[in-house]
């Protein structure tokens, strides 16, 4: 376990270094047209040559700004607040999650402990009177700049306090926020369910009435089991509320699955989508639920795990491959209504234990009040946090309080970590269609620039490292029309010209330029053997994820110095496609199995 750990550690920071190096390349990129910092740098030379020194404030944080406006409602500066508050949705993209009264400390509230004696309150304290008058005045002004507020808590004990969502309407479509969450968990621990109660609004009558709606294919109808990558989304308006069809809490099937919304009709109305990919928890479609995980850029991991059974099978290897990818996880325990008080006391045990092992490193957080789910939203994934909800699809308890989290949570656009608007074009293909009357039709995500309808691109490497010429000739997002997409978003894109045939998974669109990228035939890579009942030797093949790439790789060359690799060893290992070249980069993360994964580790060098 510390070896892994360790492990983690340096490929994270072996990631974090190839890709400044390559946004530092991209940066050149730019260079052509003159930058707001380069204009400012001439201006303070001016400056100081003639005598004069202009020094720019320090930038205040969020909770000083936030006091700020309060004072300012306060006093009745209505104007001065009102031009704060546009300032703060515009930094935030039109989302800010606003705080009114003394915070508790956030380390006893997500122990657990009770915050009422606790001392170490922090912001201004403020009567009751205070906060419903303030909060009024806050509303008011949102309002007035086009935005909506919605409470999404509020108390009187021991300190007087609300939070609100303050959120404005998306200009397009194009630019609504999105997260992604990836949705895995062992075979029958409610995964589908799940997801058919939180997008269709009606409970389960505990048969799995819910999931037969997300069903795409007959076996899975058969079976009760899902085999494929099914995308399901939920959208939340400007108030913050859930936006479900008119017939969620209607008990006849044949109305919920002929009612429900559709995906342009939601994102319409929608100021944030949170899309799920619900993926296949039996061993048998690891590779599907592989490739999801890896192709998807989820912003986190949903591990569903049912009280009655506990972290069994698929699930620790889900949690595995999350965690070796370094996607937060957030933990739901379904089925609490059926399950024995002892039976989910021991379930909650194991899964605490489990977070708390080395391997894992997290710190499980139980959200059991919603001003936890709201403080939890914004906050676990950079403290190692990992959120336990306990919930029954068939009761509703704990729905509330994760559809209250997911309302919360970060887009994933904006982690600019993954993705670099100000880079040249780099989208990565994860699924392709033939579309009558449309022609070929590939969805994937924009890991770099932005891309828009009518632009020339080139899509490759096609089986012999070659790049062929397209034009995008429309796009949608969410299948609703939309001219432009940015980096971190996920896109359909029709091409003209464009045979069905010669497109696959793993391909990428860049810029049209008179040098394409290089496509790579060798590599080589830091691998950790997770785990092989025999040895590895050279010419030993498997099959490796990288992103959206999903091909059968050969072992040519390692440093051990015996020649073999064990469960558990470490080397420097040069890998060969056996197929075709591909597009790959040096940082990304690999995964290689054969059947059950075998090992995890980082591209350091292209050959």
């Amino acid at each position: 376990m510390t070896s892994l750990r360790n492990f983690q550690s340096e490929i994270d920071e072996i990631r974090s270094r190839e890709t400044a190096k390559q946004r530092a390349i991209g940066a050149e990129w730019e260079k052509e047209n003159q930058s707001l910092h380069d204009k400012k740098k001439e201006k303070a030379k001016d400056d100081r040559e003639t005598g004069v020194v202009m020094r720019e404030p320090e930038p205040q944080s969020d909770v000083e700004v936030e006091e700020q406006i309060l004072d300012l409602l306060h006093s009745q500066q209505h104007k001065k607040a009102r031009d704060m508050i546009s300032s703060l949705l515009t930094q935030h993209r039109g989302e800010y999650i606003f705080r009114i009264g003394a915070r508790p400390p956030y380390s006893k509230l997500f122990a657990g402990e009770p915050v009422e004696d606790a001392g170490d309150w922090t912001g201004i304290s403020r009567n009751e009177s205070e906060v419903i008058s303030l909060q009024a005045d806050l509303k008011k002004i949102v309002e007035d700049v086009g935005g909506q507020v919605s409470v999404l808590f509020e108390a009187t004990e021991p300190h007087p306090r609300s939070t609100t969502l303050l959120r404005l309407p998306p200009p397009s479509v194009s630019l609504t926020p999105e997260v992604r969450c990836a949705v895995v968990g062992n075979v029958d621990s409610g995964k589908s369910t799940t997801l058919g109660v939180l997008t269709r609004g009606a409970l389960d009558d505990g048969r799995g009435r819910a999931r037969v709606g997300l069903f795409r294919h007959k076996h899975e109808v058969e079976t009760g089991r899902t085999s494929s990558v099914g995308m399901e989304i939920l959208g939340f308006g400007p108030s913050g509320a859930p936006i479900l069809p008119s017939t969620a809490h209607s008990s006849d099937l044949d109305v919920i699955r002929r009612e429900k919304l559709g995906w342009d009709e939601i994102s319409m109305k929608a100021a944030k989508i949170v899309s799920f990919s619900d993926l296949a928890g039996h061993e048998r479609y690891l590779k599907t639920t592989l490739y999801g995980l890896t192709s998807g850029a989820p912003s986190c991991v949903i591990l569903m795990v049912g009280a009655n059974a506990g972290l069994i099978g698929m699930s620790k290897e889900h949690l595995a491959i999350a965690l070796a990818l370094s996607v937060p996880v957030v933990v739901c325990i379904t089925k609490i209504d059926m399950t024995p008080p002892n039976v989910l006391a021991e379930t909650t045990k194991q899964v605490v234990k489990i977070l708390k092992s080395p391997g894992c490193r997290k710190t499980p957080v139980f959200v059991n009040s919603m001003e936890i789910a709201v403080e939890l939203s914004d906050k676990f994934a950079q403290q190692r946090l990992c959120p336990i909800f306990q919930i029954s699809n068939v009761t509703g308890e704990g729905l509330d309080l994760v559809r209250t989290f997911l309302n919360l949570l970060p887009s994933s656009e904006n982690d600019q970590e993954k993705f670099a608007s100000n880079q040249p074009l780099e989208y990565c293909v994860t699924e392709v269609w033939s579309v009558p009357y449309v022609g070929t039709v590939v969805n994937g995500i924009v890991n770099a620039g932005s891309i828009k309808t009518g632009e020339a691109v080139l899509l490759g490497p096609d089986p012999n490292g070659n790049y062929q010429n397209t034009i995008v000739r429309s796009m949608q997002r969410k299948r609703a029309d939309v001219t432009m997409a940015e980096a971190g978003q996920c896109v359909s894109l029709a091409l003209k010209r464009v045979r069905r045939a010669t497109v696959r998974k793993g391909m990428v669109i860049v810029h049209r330029t008179d040098t394409p990228p290089r496509a790579i035939r060798q590599f080589e890579g830091q691998v950790l053997i997770l785990y092989h009942n025999t040895t590895l030797q050279r010419n030993y093949q498997a099959m490796l994820h990288c992103g959206a790439v999903r091909q059968t790789v050969r072992i040519i060359e390692m440093d051990h110095p015996q020649g073999v690799l064990r469960t558990g060893d470490r080397a420097t290992v040069q890998f060969e496609f056996i197929s075709h070249p591909e597009f790959i980069k040096e940082g990304m993360k690999l995964l290689f199995r054969e059947g059950k994964t075998k090992g995890l580790g980082v591209i350091t060098r292209l050959l």
